[in-house]
């Protein structure tokens, strides 16, 4: 679901966020550019004063709310948004080598297009060695299948000024300073603003996507929840709110050219909901369900003859709405389970003697105050 911010405000009924847009066909972009940081929780930087500029392009841009990362560490989290499996690597180890197994890198060049990682650090264009100063192989994906040529691995400095000769999909890897694993927050943000900013702006009027991601969250909790934002042609400025891992970028990538779809990629979701030129006809279309059905429908079960008259027809649908502000004698509802997959927003649950609503998918994520995905229903007993 997506809140898209054009008519500058958001429409919420009965605890709902309506969409302002409905789904535009997704464009098949000149450029691609992917960057990849490091280890960071959506909460670390959305909202946070350490990263001005990131937050500066959410609001420029489709800035995923539930996006997440499928695994621990770092390493098989690059393999699989690269070739939609870990390829059964569970650690930071190298060297890996996966032959000629799919890959995006090798689809889009089989394709006819053109792919390059760009890695700041790496010592020479086609390095295969492990670590090199702030360099680590174990971010860079692409040179672990064989069939990606030695001459898509090249240096950050091989990143082009004039943006219209960049491939058609590419990385780009900072170092282990830059990427934040090392470094601050602040000193990645400024990293990113100085060598991507002008590639974002240009990508906007020149039918180009920049994707600013992360490998993995911190691992303090088990959500694994991270910042991914997509900025460019024909993206409306919005906090989309449907699920999306790291096999879902790569399977939209794969549907935005032509190409046939790999490993968990073949059922993962592809983004569908950020394109801009659908956003006309949706106001028109979605605020009129919202704005007559649900508060007519909803007050008549309660106060007008409806309820009166289909007394157990009715109530049914009222306990969704109503237990919400007022649980039942403050009782509490059943309680949070870290392993339980709430998959549906609306679910009550109680902890630290309060009630809680999910407003969105979530799993892991201890109910708390400053847990935003968790709406505070109010003390319990």
């Amino acid at each position: 679901m997506k809140l898209t911010f054009t008519t500058g405000l958001a429409t919420l009924i009965s605890g709902s966020i309506l969409s302002l847009s409905a789904n535009a066909a997704m464009p098949k972009y000149d450029h691609v550019v992917v960057v990849l940081l490091e280890n960071k929780k959506d909460t670390q930087i959305i909202g946070s004063s350490s990263a001005p500029y990131i937050n500066s392009l959410a609001a420029q841009g489709a800035n995923f709310a539930q996006a997440y990362a499928v695994t621990h560490p770092s390493q098989p989290n690059y393999i699989a948004l690269f070739s939609g499996d870990t390829q059964g690597v569970t650690s930071d180890a190298c060297p890996n080598s996966f032959g000629n197994t799919a890959n995006l890198g090798a689809s889009l060049l089989a394709a006819g297009y053109s792919f390059a990682g760009y890695s700041e650090s790496m010592p020479s264009d086609g390095y295969t060695g492990c670590k090199s100063g702030n360099y680590a192989r174990k971010h860079n994906p692409w040179v672990n299948f064989s069939n990606v040529p030695a001459s898509s691995n090249l240096m950050f400095t091989r990143f082009p000024g004039d943006f219209s000769k960049l491939p058609t999909l590419s990385f780009v890897v900072p170092d282990l300073c830059s990427d934040m694993h090392d470094c601050s927050i602040s000193t990645g943000d400024t990293w990113v603003r100085n060598n991507l900013d002008a590639y974002a702006q240009w990508a906007k009027t020149h039918n180009s996507l920049l994707i600013v991601t992360f490998d993995e969250d911190d691992s303090s909790g088990t959500a694994n929840r991270i910042p991914m934002i997509w900025v460019g042609a024909g993206i409306a400025p919005s906090v989309n709110y449907s699920r999306v891992d790291h096999y879902g970028v790569l399977r939209t990538l794969l549907d935005m050219y032509g190409l046939t779809p790999f490993a968990r990629a073949v059922n993962a979701v592809p983004v569908s909901d950020i394109w801009a030129g659908s956003a006309s006809p949706a106001p028109t279309a979605t605020p009129k369900p919202s704005a007559t059905p649900l508060v007519t429908a909803t007050p008549k079960p309660t106060v007008g003859p409806v309820a009166t008259a289909t007394p157990s027809a009715k109530p049914s649908a009222t306990p969704t709405i109503k237990p919400t502000a007022t649980p039942v004698a403050g009782s509490c509802y059943a309680a949070w389970s870290a392993s339980q997959i709430y998959a549906t927003a609306g679910n009550k649950v109680s902890f630290g003697k309060h009630n809680w609503q999910n407003k969105w998918w979530t799993t892991g994520e201890q109910p708390s105050p400053s847990a935003s995905v968790w709406a505070d229903l109010g003390v319990c007993n």
